[in-house]
């Protein structure tokens, strides 16, 4: 008997454990049913959301990555600094003081090579050592990959601008006429320098401004494309739609 008793003793207590355990199972396989259901609904909440110019990649990836990103975005403050009051004192030169670009040249050359020169000369006298000049040269890889994306870029720009040229895109056109007349009007306004430290300006502020504020500005721009293209199709149904288009593109036969 007392045997017996011993070993109901032990299954009800084998019973409990079991059934603890299977409830712990169960609790943990139901928490990580919930933690797949909210990371699938974030993700689907972050595919909806808005980005300006139907951007999917982080605003460093679009602008290539590495140094040159973190330079427009300001990851280090004392090298875009240095940068930013750089340009700035170029543009002050040229701009402000009436500095020439060949005259500048020229004077940082004649001051650089008077320096080298009285340097390794005096160098004996003083006995020092010369000055190490390093040897400087353009790599044959780095040019020829320069001179193919130019070659490309140069190619795709006469591409588009056959392709504008023939009528097959009216939206294009309008796109590329009101983008030369907005040029021509800032040409007229400042000069070539001037525009090219605009946009460097703009460059350098606008995409660490839009990094910071990304949300509100994509909430704006969803909007306003909303409109944009509300007031498109008026105009494509009242005006584009009433104008004859171009020859269609030659079929193949």
């Amino acid at each position: 008997m007392a045997e017996h008793k011993e070993e109901s003793v032990v299954e009800s207590v084998m019973d409990k454990i079991s059934d603890k355990l299977h409830g712990r199972g169960g609790g943990s396989s139901s928490s990580s049913d919930s933690d797949d259901e909210r990371s699938s609904a974030a993700s689907a909440m972050k595919a909806k959301i808005y980005r300006l110019f139907g951007r999917e990649k982080p605003v460093h990836s679009v602008l290539g990555g590495g140094k040159p990103a973190d330079l427009f975005l300001w990851r280090n403050k004392r090298i875009s600094g240095g940068v930013l009051a750089g340009a700035t004192a170029i543009w002050l030169l040229f701009e402000v003081m009436d500095y020439h670009l060949l005259t500048l040249l020229c004077h940082c050359l004649i001051l650089t090579l008077a320096i080298l020169f009285l340097w390794s000369n005096a160098s004996t006298f003083i006995n020092k050592s010369p000055p190490n000049i390093p040897e400087v040269k353009i790599p044959e890889d780095l040019a020829v990959n320069v001179a193919r994306s130019l070659r490309y870029e140069i190619n795709r720009g006469f591409a588009t601008l056959r392709e504008i040229g023939r009528g097959h895109d009216l939206k294009k056109f309008l796109i590329v006429i009101a983008g030369l007349w907005i040029l021509s009007v800032l040409g007229s306004c400042c000069n070539f320098l001037t525009l090219c430290y605009i946009v460097f300006m703009v460059l350098y502020t606008v995409p660490v401004l839009y990094e910071k504020y990304e949300d509100k500005v994509d909430a704006f721009g969803e909007k306003a494309m909303v409109e944009l293209k509300k007031y498109y199709a008026i105009f494509d149904e009242k005006c584009l739609s009433k104008i004859p288009k171009g020859p269609s593109k030659d079929k193949k036969h």
